[in-house]
């Protein structure tokens, strides 16, 4: 009986591992964000522009 306790006290543990299709998500939604601001930040420079001129 304490063989058995012993052995399961050594087993290795396991290594928790990354969520490969959250980051994933995660990186594309900052991308996509990142892209929808830029491109709102492009269109009030073209309006601006267009009312200046």
């Amino acid at each position: 009986m304490t063989r058995e306790a012993a052995a399961e006290a050594h087993a290795p543990t396991q290594r928790k591992r990354t969520d490969v299709f959250g980051v994933t998500f995660l990186a594309t939604i900052g991308i996509v964000m990142l892209a929808w601001i830029a491109g709102l930040v492009w269109g009030l420079m073209a309006f601006m522009t267009w009312l200046v001129s």
